[in-house]
C-alpha cells in the first residue's frame, strides 16, 4: 500500500464508517457512563455525537492523570513580560481547580450557568476554565483586550452567572489594565453578572465593587482543602461558548459539546500532532482564541503532556526567546501562526540556530494561509518539520492536515495545508454546488454530518445556525467554509483566501492569497496584504500593503517606487497583467487582530474612503494609522 493509498483508507473509512470509526476513538477518553449511540443525526444538520454517555473535560484532563502522572508538570507558566516562571504539576492544578471549583459554587454557579473568563496568559486563567467545566458550568472566554463595547456584547449574549477578570495583563513591556475596560464593559451591558471573581497580580491599582468584586486570593484559600466532585454530563451537553473573531453586530457564539470536543482532541494528538504523555507542547496562541483552548488547555492536557503559557511577544527580551524556552524546558511539539513567523523572519536569523533544538520534532503553523517562502525560510532555519494545517474557530480541530500519526512520512507540500483530515467529508464545489475537478477554484465544504468536536450550533440561535452555515449551496446542505480553495492531482488542498476576499478585476476572479504569494517571492518582501478595492472602470482591482525586510530599500520615494516596479513585474511573470495591483504601499506594519488575522475589511473600506466598522480587536493601532497615511487619509 503506497503512502498516500494508507490515509486515504484511514480517512474513507472515517467517512464511510463514521460510527465505527469514532466509536473507537472515544475509547481515547474516560467515560462514567458508556454512549448509547455513537451519532444521532435525524435532525439535519445538527449532529449528536456519542447520545448518553457521560463525561467531564475536567476529569480527562486532570482527575484521570493523577493515578499515573501526579508529579509531572502539567502547566508551564513563562511571563517574559513580568519576569515569572511557575510550573504547576498534574497534582498542582488538581488543588488549583478545586479551591476555584469551590469558589464558584460558593458565588452561586452551577451546572449549565455561563462563567465570563476575560483575562491575560496567566495560570489562573486555565484553572478557572478547568473549574467551571468540572461543575458542568459553560465558560465563556473572551480575548482580553477585547474594548467594553465588544466585551458588552458578549456578555449580554451569554448572559453570564459570574466573570472572573485580573487587574491586567502586559504586553510588549507595557500594562494593559483590564478592569477599567470590564467596568465599562458591564455598564454598557444590559445583564448584570451578579458577581466578578478579580486575581490582583499588583500591576495596577483598582476599586472594587462593593457587593460584587470578590478578590481570587482570598476566597481561594479559604477552599484550599476544598474536593468538589466532577459533574458528569451527558456527551452533548454544551460545555463552552467561544465568539467569532471580528464579529460585527450580534455575536456569533460557537457552542461547543462536551464528550464529542473530548474525543476529537484527543485524536488529533494522537493521529494529527503525535504527541505522547509526558512530552511538552508548546502553543504561541492565546486562551482568547480557538487554538488557545483546543491546543492550550484541552488537547495536550488530555494527552497528559505538559502545556506551555506564555505570557510574551516573540521578540522579547529577543527573537530567540521562543527557542530558548524550546530549550529549557524540552518542548517536543510547537504550534504557532504564520505571521509570527514572518516576524521572526525580520530578525537576526543567527538566534534560530542558537539554542538547542534536539527534543523538537515539529512546528505546526495555522490561522492564516501560509505561504510557501515563509514556510520554507523557518524550515531552513529550525531544520525541523513543518505542518501547516487549517480550520476555524467552528470546527476546533483541522479540517485539512498532514496526519502523520495516520501515515509517518505523508508528504509535506509547502503553500498547502495537507489533504482532508479523518472525519471530514470535505467538497470542493462551485457555486451551483457542483464538486470542482482538480485544479478548478471552488469553496471548501463539508458534507454533514460534522465530526465529532465541531460547534454544535450558535449559542442560542439554532436557526442562525443553519442559515449562516448550511445554506450556501442549492439544492444541497453543505457546511461552508467561506474560504476558497483548490485541490491537486494528489488530493493536496490550497487555500486561496475568503469568499469575500476574491478581486474581481475586469470580469477575472483572482484569490488574494495567490497575488499575496507572488509579491511576497519577491526576496525584498517580509509580509504583504492584498485587498480588493472598487474601481470605477474594472470593478476592482488589487491594492497591496508590503513590509520590506530593510526600511533603507523605501527610505525615499524613488526607491520607494523603483521597488514597486519590481514587485509588478515579478506579479506580470507569475500571474499576468491582469493580477498587478494598482499600487504597493510600503508600511512597517499591518492591521491584524492578536492571533494574526489581517483586518482585510478595514483595509479594504480605509482604500475606499468608507467607514472600517469596529476596529477594537486591533493588535497594534500604529498599523492603523499608517494604513490611513498611505492611503492618503489624515
Amino acid at each position: 500500500m503506497t503512502n498516500q493509498a494508507a490515509y486515504e483508507a484511514f480517512h474513507q473509512r472515517s467517512v464511510e464508517d463514521a460510527e465505527g470509526f469514532w466509536r473507537e476513538q472515544s475509547a481515547l477518553i474516560e467515560w462514567k457512563d458508556a454512549p448509547r449511540q455513537v451519532l444521532d443525526f435525524s435532525n439535519p444538520p445538527f449532529a449528536r455525537w456519542f447520545v448518553g454517555g457521560t463525561t467531564n473535560l475536567c476529569h480527562n484532563a486532570i482527575d484521570r492523570h493523577l493515578k499515573d502522572r501526579a508529579d509531572q508538570a502539567a502547566i508551564i507558566f513563562i511571563s517574559t513580560e513580568v519576569d515569572q516562571e511557575r510550573v504547576y504539576t498534574f497534582a498542582d492544578v488538581h488543588r488549583e481547580v478545586n479551591k476555584v471549583a469551590a469558589a464558584y459554587k460558593e458565588l452561586g454557579v452551577g451546572k449549565g450557568d455561563r462563567v465570563l473568563i476575560y483575562m491575560p496568559m496567566i495560570p489562573e486563567a486555565l484553572f478557572a476554565m478547568l473549574a467551571a467545566v468540572r461543575i458542568g458550568a459553560v465558560h465563556s472566554v473572551v480575548f482580553g483586550g477585547f474594548a467594553s463595547h465588544s466585551l458588552a456584547t458578549r456578555i449580554d449574549d451569554a448572559t453570564p452567572a459570574l466573570i472572573v477578570s485580573a487587574d491586567a495583563g502586559a504586553r510588549s513591556g507595557k500594562v494593559v489594565e483590564y478592569k477599567p475596560l470590564l467596568d465599562a464593559a458591564i455598564d454598557l451591558a444590559a445583564h448584570k453578572p451578579p458577581k466578578v471573581l478579580m486575581v490582583d497580580r499588583g500591576l495596577a491599582k483598582f476599586a472594587p465593587v462593593e457587593g460584587r468584586d470578590v478578590d481570587y486570593a482570598t476566597i481561594t484559600t479559604k477552599h484550599a482543602a476544598a474536593e468538589v466532585p466532577v459533574e458528569w454530563l451527558e456527551s452533548n451537553e454544551p460545555s463552552y461558548i467561544l465568539y467569532t473573531s471580528g464579529t460585527t453586530g450580534k455575536p456569533k457564539g460557537v457552542q461547543r459539546d462536551t464528550g464529542g470536543y473530548a474525543v476529537a482532541l484527543a485524536a488529533s494528538i494522537k493521529y494529527i500532532y503525535q504527541g505522547e504523555p509526558g512530552e511538552t507542547f508548546f502553543s504561541t496562541s492565546d486562551i482568547g482564541w480557538v487554538v488557545g483552548h483546543s491546543y492550550i488547555v484541552y488537547g495536550p492536557l488530555l494527552a497528559g503532556m505538559a502545556t506551555v503559557v506564555y505570557e510574551g511577544t516573540p521578540l522579547r527580551p529577543d527573537a530567540g526567546i521562543w527557542w530558548q524556552i524550546v530549550e529549557k524546558y524540552k518542548v517536543s511539539l510547537m504550534f504557532s501562526a504564520p505571521t509570527a513567523v514572518r516576524v521572526l523572519k525580520k530578525q537576526d536569523p543567527t538566534l534560530l540556530s542558537k539554542y538547542d533544538l534536539s527534543s523538537l520534532r515539529a512546528l505546526f503553523l495555522a490561522g492564516e494561509p501560509l505561504d510557501e517562502p515563509t514556510a520554507q525560510w523557518i524550515s531552513d532555519g529550525i531544520g525541523k518539520a513543518i505542518l501547516d494545517n487549517y480550520w476555524q474557530t467552528e470546527t476546533g480541530w483541522p479540517i485539512l492536515s498532514v496526519a502523520r500519526g495516520v501515515q509517518p512520512g505523508m508528504d509535506i507540500k509547502f503553500g498547502s495545508p495537507g489533504r482532508p483530515t479523518y472525519g471530514y467529508n470535505v467538497k470542493l464545489l462551485n457555486e451551483q454546488g457542483e464538486e470542482a475537478a482538480a485544479g478548478e477554484k471552488g469553496v471548501i465544504a463539508v458534507m454533514p454530518p460534522l465530526p465529532p468536536g465541531c460547534m454544535s450550533t450558535i449559542w442560542g440561535d439554532d436557526a442562525r445556525f443553519v442559515k449562516t452555515y448550511f445554506t450556501s449551496f442549492p439544492n444541497a446542505q453543505f457546511y461552508s467554509t467561506f474560504d476558497y480553495g483548490m485541490r491537486d492531482e494528489d488530493g493536496y488542498y490550497f487555500v486561496l483566501g475568503r469568499t469575500d476576499d476574491v478581486i474581481n478585476v475586469a470580469g477575472h476572479r483572482l484569490g488574494t492569497r495567490e497575488i499575496e504569494e507572488s509579491i511576497s517571492s519577491h526576496n525584498a518582501v517580509a509580509e504583504v496584504a492584498v485587498v480588493g478595492v472598487a474601481d470605477q472602470l474594472k470593478g476592482q482591482v488589487a491594492v497591496a500593503f508590503a513590509i520590506v525586510k530593510d526600511a533603507a530599500l523605501v527610505a525615499t520615494s524613488d526607491s520607494a517606487k523603483k521597488l514597486e516596479a519590481e514587485i509588478f513585474k515579478v506579479v506580470d511573470g507569475q500571474l499576468g497583467a491582469v493580477a498587478r495591483p494598482s499600487r504597493v504601499h510600503f508600511v512597517t506594519a499591518l492591521p491584524k487582530t492578536r492571533s494574526g488575522k489581517l483586518l482585510r475589511r478595514a483595509m479594504q473600506a480605509l482604500c475606499e474612503g468608507r467607514d472600517p466598522g469596529d476596529l477594537t480587536t486591533i493588535e497594534d493601532p500604529v498599523a492603523l494609522q499608517q494604513l490611513r497615511t498611505a492611503v492618503g487619509i489624515a
